[in-house]
């Protein structure tokens, strides 16, 4: 299919366009605030913290213009590093502290969430490249080494690895004499030195398996150790550089297309190899039923070796995502953070004897940080608390100060800084432009919402400055679906720009709806694997009908003029929502939504040796997935939709909206588009964010005027 719009696609943009224009400039109620201007506090993420704990490092995204933050000991003063001043999509990541401290080094640009090629969102003659840079902390500017990714310091300082092509390179600090050393099969991720600086451990992913591999310089050698059918993951040292413990998942094949519930499998396990002979032993393994499915943690290892030699690691056989510990000659498993709640974001201390992780123990829908002895009973601390926002512990080797990012309901994500004391300070105050409107923002109020078959869904609630009379209301679907949007800015990029354009929509005199249907994180077990969900039977339409019935029967809204809007899996949403309830819902905006489950790129194939029985399976699981489908219910689309898509989407397929058009163009359904050419799933520049944002609330306020009826 051709993507070149016609000459009618053309016009109907012009028109777009002139009607955007016009509403620009007549507005539905005036609004205190502008789209720039609620986009332009930075965002913060990925503090580390050097080995030697006189630095940390932190990115900063300052409308599209990402930049490497420092501060150092003793004053802490915060600077802006690397200089970076252009919005072209380049991201930066992997960040990695030199032994001692005096550099570091990152990567920047590619893509680092499917490894795909590089993306061009900016539109340049040459493609940009992915590369590796470094850092010095004279106050040099940042220099590149050349192409590649994974980069890991030895902690010798004297070598750095990193992967080019799908090979294991080793190179000097000055990024001379790169040598390739491992050129294997798969692709190699994880890179973890041994303390010694002797051995070079990597996950070797082989697509349906994987290897954890150990390359000792050396003697130039290679060894997987203790090889199985199955997947093994995220491999740690011990102390004293001989064992390594991994995460082992079973290598399970089934036809079911795309996403749906699944609370029980086949039981993971955490195992230990000896380096020499290469031998691996099982010292934990998780019980049938709630748990036996591994559930990651938010961190850069999913097991964690303390001091006194035991293995830290997350485990839900209660329904909740806890950590455990487990003697690493094995033995009976210690629960360590017992509650109603998740642990997400975790981190050991330089010493390795404390744990710090953000939980919602005690607070559903925010964050906060503990702590916890790994080598005594004690009960674990609280150590923020509040109404904002903690999360992304970073410990500093400098006994009990903390370094954190901190959000609000009217502060976006931001680094901090906590003394032994307890006292906190923002470590770069300054970088919040003086027009951020944190004064203008509402306060979203926690509700609950009965879904229309009875499950109570959370949500949260943001009402407009003026409550005199009957308001639009917009609904607000999160992507993933394994997210959860908090009170407050959001953890992610993404959802905290969703955060920001949902406080831009109540300021122009909307009542917005954000809810955390069933199959999202935050709330257990079997709420995130919900029966049915996803391709599975889309039982979160239920969510999607009750939040629509909870804002029409609400005094505040006008019940003729409700829309609804979300991106990705919230896309999918807003399109299952206008296919089957325009009654109810007037319009919608679509950010790059799936509308059709059974033509995902990654179904299954027809079983090999065409065994009836699993032919079958699969053929019920493509109808299945068709009827959980937006396009399914096409036919009774009424209402008009704004569609957004970049078209180098890496996460949902560009066709899943070429799909969709052709089909409302049959139904003559009124549809707009923004398409971004090169652009991907989460939009790498700030400037198409704000069009976007521009776009959506110039549609909507089009579609829900006080003469619009919808549908």
């Amino acid at each position: 299919m051709s993507n070149q719009p016609t000459m009618s696609n053309r016009f109907s943009a012009a028109v777009a366009v002139m009607a955007f224009s016009l509403v620009l400039v007549r507005p539905v109620i005036a609004a205190d605030f502008t789209v720039e201007q609620v986009m332009s506090a930075p965002f913060a993420q990925a503090p580390t913290v050097s080995p030697n704990g006189e630095r940390v490092a932190w990115l900063l995204n300052e409308k599209g213009h990402r930049n490497i933050w420092i501060a150092s000991a003793p004053d802490w003063k915060a600077r802006n590093a690397t200089g970076f001043t252009e919005d072209d999509g380049q991201e930066i990541a992997e960040l990695a502290w030199a032994p001692d401290g005096s550099y570091l080094i990152f990567t920047r640009g590619g893509d680092f969430e499917n490894g795909g090629e590089n993306p061009n969102p900016d539109l340049r003659p040459t493609r940009p490249g992915q590369d590796i840079w470094l850092l010095r902390m004279d106050g040099s500017a940042p220099k590149k080494l050349g192409e590649g990714h994974f980069p890991a310091v030895s902690p010798k300082g004297d070598a750095i690895a990193f992967v080019r092509e799908n090979k294991i390179l080793l190179m000097k600090p000055s990024g001379e004499d790169a040598t390739v050393a491992v050129q294997a099969k798969g692709t190699s991720e994880d890179l973890e030195w041994s303390p010694d600086g002797s051995r070079l451990a990597f996950e070797s992913n082989r697509r349906d398996h994987g290897f954890i591999g150990v390359y000792s310089p050396g003697d130039k050698t290679l060894r997987y150790l203790d090889p199985s059918t199955d997947r093994d993951t995220s491999p740690v040292w011990s102390s004293d550089s001989t064992q390594i413990a991994f995460v082992r998942i079973s290598s399970v094949r089934n036809n079911s297309i795309g996403p749906g519930p699944r609370r029980e499998g086949v039981p993971w396990s955490v195992r230990v190899a000896q380096i020499e002979p290469g031998k691996g032993r099982e010292v934990f393994r998780a019980k049938p039923g709630p748990g036996s499915v591994f559930h990651p943690i938010v961190a850069d290892h999913q097991i964690f070796w303390t001091e006194d030699k035991k293995l830290v690691f997350p485990w839900e056989q209660t329904g909740w995502c806890h950590l455990y510990s487990v003697s690493a000659s094995g033995g009976e498993p210690r629960e360590l953070t017992p509650g109603e709640g998740e642990v997400e974001h975790v981190a050991l201390s330089p010493d390795r004897k404390t744990i710090f992780y953000a939980s919602n123990i005690g607070d559903i829908d925010r964050r906060h940080i503990w702590r916890v002895n790994t080598s005594s009973n004690t009960a674990p601390e609280k150590v923020t608390k509040g109404d904002g926002i903690e999360w992304s512990p970073a410990p500093l080797a400098t006994s009990g100060v903390l370094v954190y990012l901190a959000s609000s309901y009217n502060e976006r994500s931001h680094a901090v800084m906590q003394a032994a004391d307890g006292k906190a300070r923002p470590l770069a105050p300054g970088s919040v432009p003086s027009d951020f409107p944190a004064s203008s923002l509402v306060r979203p109020e926690p509700v609950m919402i009965a879904a229309a078959d009875g499950m109570q869904i959370h949500g949260q609630l943001f009402l407009p400055h003026d409550k005199a009379g009957r308001h639009p209301a917009l609904i607000f679907f999160h992507g993933g679906s394994r997210r959860q949007m908090l009170l407050g800015f959001h953890y992610m990029y993404y959802y905290s720009n969703a955060y920001s354009m949902n406080q831009f929509l109540a300021n122009r005199g909307y009542v917005v709806l954000s809810v955390n249907y069933r199959s999202g994180i935050g709330y257990g077990l079997n709420f995130r694997e919900a029966i049915n969900y996803g391709a599975h039977g889309a039982s979160e339409y239920n969510d999607v009908i009750g939040a629509g019935l909870y804002l029409k029967s609400r005094a505040d809204v006008d019940p003729t003029r409700i829309g609804v809007w979300g991106g990705s899996y919230g896309g999918y949403l807003t399109a299952l929502a206008l296919a089957r309830g325009s009654d109810l819902f007037a319009a919608g905006v679509d950010f790059h939504g799936v509308h059709d489950w059974s033509s995902l790129r990654d179904a299954p194939q027809a079983p090999a040796g065409g065994d009836p029985e699993a032919v079958e399976e699969r053929a019920q699981s493509l109808r299945l997935a068709w009827d959980s489908s937006p396009l399914a219910s096409v036919k009774t689309w009424r209402s008009p939709v704004l569609l957004i898509h970049g078209d180098d989407d890496r996460n949902v397929a560009f066709a899943q909206t070429e799909a969709l058009v052709d089909a409302l163009r049959k139904q003559n359904v009124e549809f707009e588009e923004l398409i971004f050419p090169n652009e991907i799933h989460d939009f790498l520049l700030y400037r198409h964010w704000v069009e976007a944002y521009k776009a959506t609330s110039a549609f909507f306020a089009r579609k829900l005027s006080p003469t619009s009826t919808g549908g």
